[in-house]
């Protein structure tokens, strides 16, 4: 797995919800699409905080800032399921699965996709 990424606000999470909804996007564009009414200052601040955490970057277009992310959000969440693991579960995945399965959180039929995916990956496909 990747580096381990910071953790993200409540807030920060709206904007990076946004960035892998619309991106390329501009800050002045998360402003707009925020349910909240947040000075540009402040929606330029997040993204800066963002790119430093490393979950966006970006490029300049004339005067803009225009932002992509730097991970889709499965990997996003692959890192925070890693931490939770790590956090609660001894680092044993298993434990966590046996968790899920108990609380019903995942059903059989989950379960063999998943056993499927485990066997086509061990064999080269996709």
């Amino acid at each position: 797995m990747e580096q381990e990424l910071p953790d993200m606000s409540d807030l920060e999470r709206d904007v990076m919800n946004l960035v892998w909804e619309r991106q390329p996007i501009t800050a002045e564009l998360v402003r707009e699409r925020l349910d909240r009414d947040f000075k540009d200052s402040t929606v330029r601040t997040l993204l800066r905080r963002l790119e430093e955490k490393g979950y966006v970057s970006h490029a300049v277009d004339g005067r803009t800032y225009v932002y992509s992310a730097r991970r889709p959000p499965e990997v996003v969440a692959a890192n925070a399921v890693n931490k939770i693991v790590n956090w609660f579960c001894r680092g044993s995945v298993e434990d966590l699965l046996v968790g899920m399965i108990d609380e019903k959180l995942i059903d059989k039929r989950q379960l063999k996709a998943f056993a499927d995916r485990i066997a086509r990956s061990k064999s080269g496909e996709r």
